[in-house]
């Protein structure tokens, strides 16, 4: 298994690239301020990259700290985040998430899961995605993607992004664990889709066996 893993992940990691890649997994290598990437994590949620990294550069030139955010008014703070959706939620969010940062770390955005999680509003994905991208930890931030794909390879029999995060520990190299998100989520978007995969053109298909795939292109 652990030859079979770490040749796929030889081929994904060269097919794609930085470049590519979503904007938070570029903010990871320009720009180590947590607390936007906190920020742009939150704002990703349920929403395409394009809108993600819209409303992150129209926030960020207005309010780019916890104590900025928190003297917008909310219709000021939804109408700069409009273009992330759900942006009535998310800007109740983000305040919330503030005026945490503020009060119970002294502004700083905490660089351990557990205080990160005991925040409301953060949930795993983003503890991680925080963890990694800004503090650069050895951590696996599991989204859709990276929950979906490592059970279509037969990697992991997992029935959440939780237990899929627990199993990938035990048993995908570390030396991958810092690019494994980037490449998962480009790869899950473009190529190993939910619904009717592109295996004809996947640079992995002679080592995929198509665990749950009824129907691909």
């Amino acid at each position: 298994m652990e030859q079979k893993i770490n040749k796929i992940m030889e081929i994904l990691t060269e097919h794609f690239n930085y470049k590519k890649r979503t904007t938070l997994n570029r903010m990871r290598k320009s720009n180590k301020d947590a607390f936007k990437i906190l920020i742009s994590c939150l704002l990703s949620l349920r929403t395409q990259d394009k809108n993600t990294e819209k409303a992150s550069k129209k926030l960020f030139v207005v309010a780019d700290t916890p104590k900025k955010i928190l003297e917008l008014s909310n219709k000021k703070l939804e109408k700069l985040i409009y273009s992330s959706g759900h942006y009535k939620k998310k800007a109740q969010t983000l305040k919330h998430v503030s005026k945490e940062i503020i009060t119970k770390f002294n502004g700083r955005v905490p660089d351990t899961k557990e205080e990160l999680l005991s925040i409301k509003g953060i949930g795993p994905k983003t503890a991680n995605i925080v963890l990694s991208f800004a503090f650069n930890k050895l951590v696996l931030p599991i989204d859709t993607h990276c929950h979906r794909i490592p059970n279509r390879l037969g990697w992991v029999k997992t029935k959440t992004p939780e237990q899929t995060e627990k199993e990938l520990e035990k048993i995908l190299p570390k030396k991958y664990w810092k690019e494994f998100n980037g490449v998962f989520v480009l790869f899950g978007k473009t190529i190993c889709q939910p619904v009717s995969p592109w295996c004809s053109k996947c640079p992995i298909n002679q080592y995929c066996p198509k665990i749950g795939v009824k129907r691909s292109r």
